[in-house]
This record gives structure tokens, sequence and C-alpha cells, in this order.
């Protein structure tokens, strides 16, 4: 029996020690695939700026050429080869930023692919300085690229188009915020009141008959609501013919037992009307 149970708990540390073994190799196999599969992705993008600097060693080759000749389709061939070589500049500093973001993403850490990566910023910075040359050059001789020069006079004219509109947008605004906040308001006496068709001329002047028709919008004061709080009113008498929330404002006497309008509350206010009527003697 004792023989039989050591045999049993060999085979079960061996049936463990399999299962330990088959975890860590899966293990191992999907972390030398991951890394396989991070180098695959920075080679690939590596190949594409290789090929990215071929082909615009190859175009600055054509131009040279092309300078040598003459006529039109000489211009022709320089501006369609220089407009190439700015297209893949700059689709060689994408890739070289993507490559740089892959390096830093990826478990893959080697000193090697940093240098490379530097390599690759100088050639790019070195290229962009030939051509900048090149480009002088050119324009020393007339020779100008038509799609860069387009580039920059839709660039001028879209800031200008964003600064037109932008103040188009701004004088709207104010206009807008002005008849956001703006009130009218005029005080008289009856028969003053009844001349500018703002009270009805018969009977006693109920609120509800007030602006009634056709009145003398001109003969009201109009006011930013924001800034003008007080309103005097020259006369011992006052009544407020426009509805407003009792609350939100008081007629105070002066000195001279005058009165003045006080607008405590604006918003409260000219809640229920942006006009404002008082009768006064």
């Amino acid at each position: 029996m004792c023989v039989a149970a050591l045999v049993s708990c060999d085979q079960k540390s061996q049936k463990v020690a399999d299962v330990q073994n088959t975890q860590e190799r899966d293990s191992l196999t999907r972390i030398i695939e991951q890394k396989d599969n991070e180098i695959n992705d920075m080679m690939s993008t590596f190949n594409d700026i290789e090929e990215g600097f071929r082909a615009i060693n190859a175009a600055e080759e054509r131009v040279s050429v092309a300078r040598q000749g003459e006529g039109a389709s000489m211009k022709e061939r320089i501006q369609e080869n220089m407009s190439f070589i700015q297209q893949t500049m700059q689709q060689n500093r994408e890739l070289i930023n993507k490559l740089r973001s892959q390096l830093r993403q990826s478990s893959v850490k080697g000193d090697q692919l940093r240098r490379t990566i530097e390599n690759l910023t100088r050639e790019l910075e070195e290229k962009d300085a030939q051509i900048k040359q090149l480009t002088a050059e050119l324009q020393a001789k007339d020779i100008h690229i038509t799609e860069l020069t387009e580039q920059v006079t839709n660039l001028t004219d879209n800031v200008q188009n964003l600064r037109e509109e932008s103040e188009q947008k701004s004088t709207t605004i104010s206009t807008q915020d002005k008849q956001l906040h703006s009130a009218f308001f005029v005080f008289g006496t009856k028969k003053e009141l009844k001349e500018q068709g703002i009270l009805t001329k018969d009977g006693l002047f109920s609120k509800t008959k007030l602006l009634e028709g056709n009145f003398n919008k001109d003969y009201f004061t109009k006011i930013d609501i924001r800034v003008d709080k007080e309103i005097k009113l020259y006369s011992r008498s006052a009544k407020l013919l426009t509805v407003h929330p009792a609350a939100s404002y008081t007629l105070d006497r002066d000195v001279n037992k005058q009165y003045t309008l006080r607008i405590k509350d604006p918003q409260q206010f000219w809640s229920t009307s942006k006009y404002l009527v008082i009768e006064v003697d």
C-alpha cells in the first residue's frame, strides 16, 4: 500500500509539473509572438521611410536633369517633381513620428532601434535643408513651385476669411447683445401720452390698452438695462402705467419732492415688458 501511495504521488507531481511547463511554454510563445509582431510592424514602417527617401532622391535627380533644359515643359517637370518631393517629405515626417510612437509603446527596448530613429530624423533634417536650398536656387531662376505658391495663397486667403468672419460674428454678437439688453421708457402727462398714440383717447386708461396701435416709438428713450437703473421724472406725481413687478423697483422723492424711479432688479423689472410708460403731472 505504501509503495502504491508513493507511485500515485509521483504521478500527480509529474502531471503538475507537466501543466506548469506547458503554461510557461505557452506564455513564452505568446511573448515571442508579440515581440515578433511589434518588430515586424516597426520594420514595415522603417521600410516605408527608406522607400520614401529613395523616391525623394530620385525626384531630386530628375529636377537636376530638368534644370539643364529649357522651355515651359522643363518648368512643368520641375514643378511636378518638387511638389512630389514636398509631399513625400511630409509622409516621411509622419512615418518617423509613427515609428517613434511604436517604439515607445513596444515591449522591445533596444538602443539600436533608438539610434536608427535618430539617424532617420537626422537624415530628414539634412534632406529638408537640401530641398530648401534647391527651392531657393529654382526661385532665383524664376522657377516657382506652383503648388506651393497656391498653398501659401490659399492659407493667406483662409486667414483673411477667418478674420473677416470673426469680425462679422463679433459685430453680430455685439448687436444681438445690445438688443437683448435694450429697453425703452417714456414719461409724460396724460395729454402728451395721448398725443403720441401711447394711450387710448377715451375713458379711463387701463393698462391693457397701453401701447395699442401705431404709437410713436421715437418718443421713447432707449436704454441699456444693465447700466441705466435710475430714471429722474422731474415731477411730484408719478404713476407706472405698464406692468412691472412691484418688488423690483421703488419710486423715491428727492429734496424737491420730485420722483426718481430706481430699478433694484433689472431682470425682474423688465421681464414683463421692455417698454416702460410713466404718467406724470
